[in-house]
């Protein structure tokens, strides 16, 4: 072995290392100064500024450059913050009268002479067709409150103050966009108008409180919400039946679902209490039956009806009379028939067919039946009038 340490392999493993290293210091300044030659030879080009053309429309600007705050936006645009002025006229309603006085003024009541279809009574809510209506438990005003396929709830307050361009007065439309899909359904209470629920075809149950002067989800169930309903001596509860079938309890103290049934084995398309028998409830469905209930004594699997009437095609509203002595039944087909039963003997029954060829598909048939005509017996019943909720269409029969 040599003085430095190295074998021959080592010693000549060094020696290429040290060649190599030279041979690279020699192209990297070959490369340098072929880089430096490429740079001078091109000539750098000058930065010109290119002038941007004109607009040819209208300059957009947003709300906010333009000071508009958000909170000044129409109703129209998707809100879902209610107008003062609208909130001030619910919360302002007189409470319903007692029973015995409304009960007077239905004695009074003719329908050929008071149901009169005036220019003023008809006014365009919402943009599309109509998919339900309420009318707000007040005495001394009248709110509409309708909801569209769009997912829209408008308030049509009908004794508002408003001049369209006749001069003529016709009340004044609220709308707003609390639901996603079409709204199914809008009920309050008697004794809480300012309250209102509504559900929709994507399972929202929102309630609007007047109070709060806002929407707010209470439910988002797991099947589209087709009807509600509140008992009259239950303020705090509310009803609900969905597409399966299920027909559900909650109570907003404790908020959440008490109860569901599987009541029927279709879509629940009405629920109605009795008026005076509150544990009485009657249900109608797309699987083609109607159903009396007694909900003291309802299981949750399998529930048993207190009577089951059976219908050729889809039920699509049970209603009781005011004075519970009456359940009509309606179809949802384009022919069908209003079938009007005696709830003390339901062998007695008044049926009246109606044909409504209008080239589209009716949402809700809906009987108003008046406690004056259930006192002159079941032959002498007949249905007052019936509306078509779509188109913004309404007809009398």
């Amino acid at each position: 072995m040599a003085e430095d340490g190295l074998n021959d392999y080592e010693r000549l493993r060094q020696d290429n290392i040290r060649r190599n290293e030279a041979k690279l210091v020699h192209l990297r300044r070959k490369a340098d100064e072929l880089s430096a030659a490429i740079q001078l030879a091109k000539p750098k080009r000058a930065y010109q500024v290119r002038p941007r053309p004109a607009p040819s429309g209208p300059v957009r600007s947003s709300l906010r450059s333009r000071g508009i705050s958000p909170t000044n936006l129409p109703p129209d645009l998707k809100s879902t913050r209610l107008s003062p002025s609208l909130a001030s006229s619910i919360l302002g309603g007189a409470p319903p009268p007692p029973p015995e006085e409304e009960e007077a003024k239905i004695r009074d009541f003719d329908a050929g002479r008071d149901m009169v279809l005036k220019p003023a009574h008809v006014r365009k809510v919402v943009p599309w067709s109509v998919t339900s209506l309420r009318v707000l438990p007040l005495v001394d005003r009248t709110v509409v409150a309708v909801g569209d396929r769009l997912g829209n709830v408008a308030f049509w307050d009908v004794d508002g103050v408003s001049e369209d361009a006749d001069g003529a007065a016709d009340g004044v439309v609220f709308r707003y966009w609390p639901h996603k899909g079409h709204v199914l359904a809008i009920v309050a209470h008697q004794a809480a108008p300012h309250k209102v629920y509504s559900s929709s075809r994507k399972g929202e149950i929102c309630l609007l409180d007047f109070e709060e002067e806002n929407f707010s989800i209470v439910h988002l169930w797991e099947w589209s919400v087709y009807s509600l309903c509140q008992a009259q001596d239950s303020v705090r509860c509310l009803y609900f039946g969905d597409g399966n079938g299920g027909l559900t309890l909650s109570d907003d103290r404790v908020g959440k679902v008490l109860t569901t049934w599987d009541a029927h084995d279709d879509r629940i398309n009405s629920i109605d209490f009795h008026p005076e028998k509150t544990h009485i409830l009657a249900t109608s469905s797309s699987d083609g039956t109607a159903c009396i209930w007694d909900v003291r004594n309802m299981k949750m699997k399998d529930p048993d009806s207190l009577k089951v009437f059976k219908l050729d095609k889809s039920a699509q509203a049970a209603y009781f009379s005011p004075n519970g002595r009456l359940l009509a039944v309606t179809s949802s087909k384009h022919c069908g028939t209003v079938q009007v039963f005696s709830v003390d003997d339901f062998e007695k029954l008044h049926a009246v067919e109606y044909n409504n060829q209008t080239g589209s598909w009716p949402y809700k048939f809906k009987y108003d039946s008046s406690s004056h005509l259930g006192n002159l017996g079941l032959e002498q019943h007949r249905p007052i009038c019936w509306k078509h909720e779509q188109g913004n269409r309404y007809y009398q029969s």
